[in-house]
C-alpha cells in the first residue's frame, strides 16, 4: 500500500510553502509520527511526520516552491524485509616467504627504459632533477602570450584561475594591477658609472586578491519576505511615532528574587520579567483602549478584549504568537504560555492559529543586550512596547544619588487614533505599574 505525502493546508490566506528540509533520503526506511521533511510559509515553519511506517520515495527536491495540497512524496508500507546477516569471510593464512623470496626485488610491472651506465646515478645518491618539459610549462593562449611579451612579465608569480589552473587574459590584467612593481622581469642594467652610489632593489610587492566578487546570493526566505513588507507597510501606511520612559526595577527585581525558587517549585516554570510587562500593558490598555484600537478605513475598531503578541527572534525570522485574553490569565499561565511557544518554534510545531488575532506587541530587546531602540508597528495594531536591559545607573532619589538598576522602554504608536498625551501616559501608567508591583496584584 502506498500513502501520499502532500503539503497540508496551514491556513486559508497561505497557498504556497517552500519544502526546505528532507529528514530521510529516498529509499530510507521511516516510522510512523517520525518527522521526515520541513516547510516554511510566509507565517510559519511546520515539520511534517510520517503518517505511516515504510519505505520513502521523494518525489520534490529540498529548496522548491510548491502548492498547498502537492503531492511530494509518498510511503509504501509494505513490510520491509530484514537483511540476511553476511557469511563470515573466511580467513586464509599466507605462507611465510622463504628467505630468498624476502631478498628478491619485487616484479616490477611497468616497462622499464635502460639507463646508460656512466648516466645511471650511484646507490646512495640522489638522481639529478632534470628541467620541467616543455609540455609541462603553463599553456598561454594567443592573446595571453602577446600579453605577457608586450609587458615584459615573469608568469611565475602569476597563479591561474582558468581550467586546470590555466593562465587567463584576466589572471595577467589583475597581477599588472594589483603588483605593477613586482610585475615586469628586470631587464638588462645599465653600464656602470663610476662614483654612482649603489641603489638597493626595491622590495616586491605583495599580490592582494580582489574579493569585489567574493559574494553569496540566496532568494528570501518566504518568511523573510513577509516580514519585510509588513515592516515597509508599517512605515508607509502608518504614522508611527515612539515615546520613551525609564524605568526602576528595584521592587519587580526583588519581588522576583524573594519568590522565585517558591513560584518554580510550584508551578513548574521560572518568574520572569515577561510577565509583569503584559500585566501591565493590560492594565494601561484597559485605560487607553485606543491603543487596543485599528484603523480600518475611516472607522476606529476597538477591541474590548486583551491578546497580547510576545515577539520571539529565531533564526530564520522574528515571529509574534499570541497569548489570548491575558487579561484573564496568572502570572504562572502566562509564564508556561511563553514556555509553549518556545517548543513549538524550536520544534517547528508553531501553529497559524498562534500568531493571530493579536491587539497589542511587546518586544523585548534587552535580552539580546539592546540598550534603547524603537521597534515597529506589528500592523494593523496601533501600539507595541519594547524592553531593553536593565542596567546599573546612577539616579536621584529622594534627593539623593543612588545606584539602581534601570531599563528604558519605548512606546511605538499611530498617530493617526493616538495622540502624544495618551502614549505618554500610558507609558508612564506602565512604568508605575513596575515600579510598584502591588498596583498589578491589587488592580489599581
Amino acid at each position: 500500500m502506498e500513502i501520499e505525502i502532500k503539503i497540508p493546508s496551514v491556513g486559508e490566506s497561505v497557498q504556497e510553502a517552500v519544502l526546505v528540509q528532507w529528514y530521510k533520503k529516498d529509499g530510507d526506511p521511516v516510522q510512523k509520527d517520525e518527522p521526515i521533511f520541513v516547510v516554511e510559509t510566509d507565517k510559519v515553519t511546520l515539520e511534517i511526520v510520517a503518517e505511516a511506517s515504510g519505505i520513502l520515495k521523494i518525489l520534490v527536491s529540498e529548496g522548491e516552491t510548491v502548492s498547498i495540497g502537492t503531492k511530494v512524496g509518498s510511503i509504501a508500507t509494505e513490510a520491509i524485509p530484514s537483511p540476511e546477516p553476511a557469511p563470515p569471510e573466511k580467513v586464509v593464512e599466507a605462507p611465510l616467504p622463504s628467505p630468498e623470496a624476502a631478498e628478491a626485488p619485487a616484479p616490477v610491472k611497468a616497462k622499464e627504459v635502460p639507463v646508460k651506465a656512466e648516466e645511471a646515478p650511484a646507490k646512495d645518491e640522489e638522481a639529478p632533477v632534470t628541467p620541467e618539459p616543455e609540455d609541462l610549462r603553463p599553456i598561454l593562449s594567443p592573446a595571453v602570450r602577446r600579453l605577457v611579451a608586450e609587458k615584459n612579465i615573469d608568469i611565475s608569480g602569476i597563479k591561474g584561475t582558468g581550467p586546470g589552473s590555466r593562465i587567463t587574459k584576466g589572471d595577467v590584467l589583475l597581477y599588472l594591477e594589483q603588483a605593477p612593481s613586482a610585475a615586469p622581469v628586470p631587464s638588462p642594467a645599465p653600464p656602470k658609472i663610476k662614483d654612482a652610489a649603489p641603489v638597493a632593489p626595491e622590495p616586491l610587492a605583495k599580490p592582494i586578491p580582489s574579493r569585489m566578487e567574493d559574494i553569496t546570493r540566496k532568494p528570501m526566505s518566504p518568511m523573510r519576505r513577509t516580514i519585510a513588507s509588513r515592516l515597509l507597510e508599517a512605515k508607509h501606511s502608518t504614522a508611527m511615532l515612539t515615546t520613551f520612559n525609564e524605568i526602576d526595577m528595584t521592587h519587580t527585581m526583588a519581588i522576583r528574587t524573594q519568590f522565585k525558587e517558591a513560584f518554580k517549585e510550584k508551578y513548574g516554570v521560572s518568574l520572569g520579567f515577561m510577565s509583569f510587562f503584559i500585566k501591565a500593558s493590560v492594565e494601561a490598555l484597559k485605560e487607553f483602549p485606543e491603543i487596543n484600537a485599528f484603523v480600518d478605513g475611516n472607522d476606529i475598531v476597538y477591541h474590548n478584549y486583551y491578546n497580547v503578541g510576545i515577539a520571539i527572534g529565531t533564526g530564520k525570522g522574528l515571529v509574534v504568537p499570541v497569548i489570548r485574553n491575558a487579561d484573564m490569565l496568572s502570572f504562572a499561565e502566562l509564564e508556561q504560555a511563553i514556555v509553549d511557544f518556545v517548543d513549538k518554534i524550536k520544534n517547528n510545531r508553531l501553529e497559524l492559529a498562534d500568531l493571530e488575532g493579536g491587539t497589542f506587541t511587546i518586544t523585548n530587546g534587552g535580552v539580546f543586550g539592546s540598550l534603547l531602540s524603537t521597534p515597529i508597528l506589528n500592523t494593523p495594531q496601533s501600539g507595541i512596547l519594547g524592553m531593553h536591559k536593565i542596567e546599573k545607573r546612577p539616579v536621584v532619589v529622594d534627593d539623593e544619588i543612588n545606584i539602581r538598576p534601570m531599563m528604558y522602554v519605548a512606546l511605538s504608536y499611530d498617530h493617526r487614533i493616538v495622540d502624544g498625551r495618551e502614549a505618554v501616559t500610558f507609558l508612564v501608567r506602565i512604568k508605575e505599574c513596575i515600579e510598584n508591583p502591588e498596583r498589578i496584584m491589587m488592580e489599581i
